[in-house]
């Protein structure tokens, strides 16, 4: 075995914390929030600390399903071939795989000959916290990931051997034979997790041991559904663990014939999965720059007054921008039927103290303490892609503190007027996110809105060619 999880590795030790290990690791994330990746000798990876290697372009030039985009990008263009990438190592990303004979893992950024691939999540997230860092600030996050368990099917039915993942399954079987972890909803059960036990504490032990630590674990509202709360961090290593923590339940899942689902929305009738991100800033000192010193008793509303200028700034600058950055926060089809009311989903552009119906739950004193002031964005699901999300959020609210803006509109208890609603299906919020005059482009560069949004587009026309079973169903006999 080789150096533990703990050991940080600088370009003068890596070859030595790698002495006994034959391979690594290796992986970067896509559009969709997906690792991708390879095994490389240790040889080769040592060889490659300083100039990286070679990834195919096409990384960000296909789908979720390696289907090519329909709408050419200027990221990927198919002229050029889909050349290499060079994927350089990030050291500080090292971790060792626990379910996987201890494997070591690195995380990798991609460039071009022209500079920072501009649809590297990382990349991007890495940029505006060196931005924010130019203040004297930080940007600290947590998420809660909700996802769906579901017993991996086989061959002859449920038994020992066969399919070994459910895309297989599915490709002769209807979704409606599957079968959830347990029946029946119960959140915050103590008794459901020992139906299956020893998968529900392995994912929380190896969490610790893989450096996704978790704050919370818990079965939440649904059958087979499980609740991950993890630790807070700052917010690009935040976005790394989130990644890697989907790939450790998928892991341990395929071991145990269990398929977690982090679909927005898997079963209809039932609540979704939310991906609920927690936000804040804090000083060099990690003092909490959204808390007030002392109450304002002239704020505008009450809910706002124990928050800082800067925080108001913050909030305003996330509800002037939600709207338009939707694709970031619900990138798929299936995102926007977890954005229905009465869902415990926000469908609207709102906000207040403690108030888990809007969109964006402050939570400050008097409720909690001051150092834990921070905001509760509710409507990206668990589907989201962690760095492209936490970059619209963070992009959004320093947005507003440079320009200094006022809150918009008043909280949801003070509300007298409906609020504006969000963009209800990926077409709409496409349409937002890509016109010419969206604050997604102030935030982000041209090249990687006009990526992403091709990138949905092309996940739009997949959808409009399909025919799903809901319409065969309806209409084989009748029309």
């Amino acid at each position: 075995m080789g150096s533990t999880s703990d050991d940080v590795p600088t370009k003068d030790n890596i070859a030595a914390l790698l002495a006994n290990d034959q391979m690594v690791k290796v992986g970067c994330i896509d559009s969709d929030g997906v690792l991708r990746g390879k095994i490389m000798s240790t040889e080769k990876f040592l060889s490659s600390i300083d100039q990286g290697f070679g990834m195919s372009s096409v990384l960000f030039g296909w789908d979720i399903q390696d289907t090519l985009y329909t709408t050419e990008t200027t990221i990927c263009p198919a002229a050029e071939g889909y050349g290499d990438f060079a994927a350089i190592p990030d050291l500080s990303s090292f971790r060792r795989l626990p379910w996987e004979d201890n494997i070591p893992l690195f995380l990798f950024r991609l460039m071009s000959k022209n500079g920072p691939v501009a649809a590297d999540g990382r990349g991007i997230l890495k940029s505006l916290c060196n931005k924010i860092g130019t203040r004297g600030l930080k940007s600290l996050a947590g998420i809660e990931l909700e996802f769906m368990n579901f017993q991996t099917p086989t061959e002859d039915g449920y038994s020992s051997s066969g399919y070994r993942n459910l895309a297989a399954y599915l490709s002769n079987n209807a979704p409606g034979s599957l079968r959830t972890l347990t029946q029946g909803s119960f959140c915050y059960s103590l008794t459901r997790p020992m139906a299956n036990k020893q998968y529900f504490h392995q994912i929380f032990n190896d969490s610790l041991r893989f450096k996704t630590d978790l704050e919370g674990w818990h079965t939440e509202s649904g059958p087979g559904v499980f609740e991950a709360a993890l630790k807070v961090q700052e917010i690009d290593e935040l976005a790394d663990r989130a990644t890697l923590f989907k790939l450790l339940v998928k892991s341990i899942g395929v071991e145990r014939n269990i398929t977690p689902c982090f679909m927005a929305k898997p079963v209809h009738g039932l609540p979704g999965n939310s991906g609920h991100i927690h936000i804040s800033l804090v000083d060099k000192d990690g003092k909490n720059a959204f808390a007030r010193k002392e109450p304002d008793t002239n704020a505008q509303w009450k809910d706002i007054e124990n928050v800082s200028d800067i925080g108001r700034q913050f909030l305003a600058g996330l509800l002037l921008a939600l709207p338009d950055l939707m694709p970031l926060l619900a990138p798929t089809i299936n995102s926007y039927k977890r954005l229905v009311e009465n869902y415990w989903a926000p469908v609207n552009v709102s906000w207040g103290l403690e108030d888990r119906s809007a969109s964006i739950r402050l939570i400050a004193p008097p409720v909690s303490k001051p150092g834990a002031t921070r905001f509760e964005i509710r409507i990206p699901g668990a589907d989201l892609n962690p760095h492209y999300a936490l970059a619209a959020i963070l992009g959004a609210g320093w947005r507003g503190i440079e320009q200094q803006l006022e809150i918009p509109v008043p909280p949801c208890s003070a509300r007298l007027d409906k609020p504006e609603l969000l963009p209800n299906s990926l077409d709409a919020a496409v349409a937002r996110f890509r016109a010419p005059r969206s604050l997604s482009r102030e935030i982000f560069s041209d090249e990687f809105v006009d990526f992403f949004a091709a990138s949905r587009e092309h996940e739009i026309r997949l959808y409009k060619e399909a025919v799903t079973d809901w319409e065969f169903k309806r209409y084989i006999e009748l029309v």
